[in-house]
């Protein structure tokens, strides 16, 4: 239930999208849709390109509030970096604050976090440019994941069931700022296992969605560009789907998140779910999975971003 009725209430609003990170051309996609969206809601919403332009708005006194689809980190708007000169100007935003943002931003320590915590997340190991990644793949066992520890949408991302291959994933992985993470893959062979995230809005988790792509797996090109890829929500049944949205709410809470996100999990063959990241701004692209969970219950577009944007409000409790 919406806690505004009137869009007036929201002021002028800057959706914050594009900027210069990795994931540019996702965030302008979905910074897009969410203004046409909120827009069409009567909300007096303007386009903004990137941190720079948004500073120059706020010092011209054309902000009262920031819809961050701003995604990834290094002229992204998920680090924290952002969240951290929004909260020096006393401008709010949608999303995590300073903690859930840098923290969930860096998959390593969020891990670090979960691990604490005793909620399940894939082994891993920690690696810097010049390590011995045939070392690191020893310890874990093959097949593995390699990746950038601070990058979102795949980038980077290879799979790596073979030696030789080890390089080449590492090679890959090192076009990008930070440390480097290499992660036991979870074997999904089972009749429930694969892939599932689910979307966090407020302090509810949506249902769950399986992702089944044609290909090998959910990279880039299956995320935005093929049209092949199936999603089944809610991803699971009864006691499996309770508790799946528990742990993935657990997740997020854990890592310091607030108003809305997302927490991707592996399910293996023996029925048990594998925490892998959140995402603190989802893609709001016409393939982006948090849309998709809403409409499973109810909630269409122009009214997903309504909600998410009530969490800008003045006045929220940030963490």
């Amino acid at each position: 239930m919406s806690r505004v009725t009137d869009p007036r209430a929201f002021g002028r609003v800057a959706v914050l999208m594009g900027g210069t990170s990795s994931e540019r051309e996702v965030s302008l996609d979905s910074g897009r849709n969410v203004l046409a969206a909120l827009q069409a809601r009567g909300i007096d919403a303007h386009a903004v390109d990137g941190v720079p332009a948004l500073i120059e708005a706020i010092r011209a006194g054309r902000v009262d509030r920031v819809f961050n689809v701003l995604h990834g980190s290094h002229g992204g708007g998920e680090d924290g970096v952002l969240q951290g000169l929004l909260d020096a100007l006393g401008v709010p935003y949608t999303g995590s604050g300073v903690l859930g943002s840098a923290l969930s931003m860096d998959k390593i320590r969020t891990k670090q976090v979960w691990l604490a915590l005793g909620l399940r997340t894939p082994r891993y190991v920690r690696l810097a440019p010049g390590d011995d990644v045939h070392a690191a793949a020893r310890e874990l066992g093959l097949p593995v994941i390699v990746k950038p520890a601070c990058e979102g949408s795949s980038v980077g991302v290879s799979r790596v069931f073979d030696d030789a291959d080890l390089d080449e994933a590492m090679a890959l992985a090192a076009r990008y700022p930070g440390e480097l993470l290499m992660e036991q893959l979870i074997e999904t062979d089972g009749a429930d296992a694969g892939e599932y995230t689910v979307g966090i809005l407020g302090d509810a988790a949506l249902p769950s969605i399986r992702i089944v792509p044609a290909g090998a797996y959910y990279d880039y090109h299956a995320k935005y560009v093929a049209e092949d890829t199936t999603y089944l929500c809610p991803g699971l049944d009864g006691a499996a789907e309770a508790s799946m949205r528990e742990l993935a709410l657990a997740a997020f809470r854990a890592a310091g998140c607030s108003g809305w996100g997302r927490v991707d999990i592996m399910r293996d063959r023996d029925g048990r779910d594998w925490l892998l990241e959140v995402n603190t701004a989802p893609g709001m692209t016409s393939h982006s999975l948090v849309p998709k969970a809403a409409r499973a219950v109810g909630i269409g577009f122009e009214d997903l971003c309504w909600a998410v944007l009530e969490t800008a409000l003045t006045g929220e409790v940030r963490t």
